[in-house]
């Protein structure tokens, strides 16, 4: 008994310590993932639908700018997102 609860132990703190620290930045992947299934969630989109959304929205092939909106991006900050989000990194 006591060995699995030290493996419990174990295992929480391993997967506690993979989570993002509050207050932490996402890398615009990550970003790009959020505001990609907001706007799948936002169009109710299910199934084969939603997986060709989000395969077109990650790969930067939907609207770019629609994304930059979404984001309250303006200046620098916008430019540099359109850039890379164009570029499809």
């Amino acid at each position: 008994m006591r060995d699995l609860l030290g493996a419990v132990a174990m295992i929480l703190t391993t997967s506690l310590s993979a989570l993002p620290a509050a207050g932490q930045q996402t890398n615009p992947q990550q970003e790009r993932m959020k505001v990609c299934n907001k706007q799948a969630g936002d169009q109710k989109l299910t199934g084969d639908a939603r997986k060709t959304f989000m395969s077109e929205c990650l790969s930067g092939k939907t609207t770019s700018n629609a994304t930059a909106t979404v984001q309250n991006l303006t200046g620098d900050a916008r430019k540099s997102f359109m850039s890379s989000c164009l570029k499809g990194s």
